[in-house]
């Protein structure tokens, strides 16, 4: 007979299950330390032979990452999302970036979708918290905060659609966005008329995910990012249009 004798599970089994559980949903992010081992073993009810075993696992499976001193954090899983020769060519090749944000266009906006059919009122609710934080980055003009939380509100959103294979390739795709290996986002959020624009586009998007609307929700997204491709666009024409400004200049000087 194919049957086998029930045997309870080990608890330190329970606790690698937990913590896979929150890093695959992107609950526990790559870099974030865990709490202390006494206080771990408290909120898991758990004895700390148990966790220390499970942590011991974790860690020999890649997942958690021990610094002497420093305790335990999430290992930086999306490091090898791209090889590095491959990052290089991103930020050397104009076109990566304009692909980049077409891929971007694609994904967010069915993330956007999805979120709005199938988000949580408390994922709603991140969502607005962050935009808010976006309104008052604003008025205080830093470009550094603003696109900092850009990304955050873009992920939120990625988050609040509950697929976790998008998740975290969007995640690795916006690591590459923050250290600027596409381009330098700051830039964006240091003129005036384009700041004001971009946040009007992230509070229609959080409007029409408050309002549960799945095509307006869409529609929003991939109004902002072609927003986003034409600055751009703009930017490096500009860029290429002050060369031949300064060579004229210099010529005139020589005249």
């Amino acid at each position: 007979m194919p049957f086998e004798p029930v045997s309870q599970e080990k608890l330190s089994h329970g606790v690698v299950r937990q913590i896979e559980g929150l890093i695959l949903r992107g609950i526990l992010r790559p870099g974030e330390r865990l709490p202390s081992e006494r206080e771990l073993s408290e909120r898991m009810s758990v004895s700390r032979p148990s966790l220390r075993e499970a942590l011991s696992e974790l860690q020999e499976r890649g997942l958690l990452a021990s610094k002497a001193g420093a305790g335990v954090y999430v290992a930086d899983v999306l490091g090898s999302a791209f090889a590095p020769a491959l990052v290089t060519l991103f930020s050397t090749h104009d076109e990566a970036v304009f692909d980049y944000i077409s891929f971007r266009r694609d994904m967010e906006g069915l993330a956007a979708e999805r979120a709005a059919r199938l988000a949580s009122d408390t994922d709603l609710q991140v969502i607005n918290a962050i935009f808010e934080k976006m309104e008052a980055a604003h008025q205080k003009r830093n470009p550094a905060d603003e696109a900092h939380l850009d990304a955050d509100f873009h992920l939120s959103i990625i988050e609040a659609s509950h697929n976790i294979i998008m998740l975290h390739m969007m995640r690795s795709m916006y690591e590459l966005l923050r250290e600027g290996v596409f381009y330098n986002r700051t830039i964006m959020f240091k003129q005036r008329m384009t700041r004001d624009a971009l946040l009007e586009h992230h509070r229609i998007i959080n409007t029409a995910l408050q309002n549960r609307d799945p095509a307006g929700a869409r529609k929003a997204v991939e109004t902002h990012l072609n927003f986003v491709e034409a600055s751009l666009s703009d930017h490096q024409k500009s860029e290429r249009n002050e060369v031949f400004a300064q060579k004229r200049l210099e010529h005139e000087g020589w005249r």
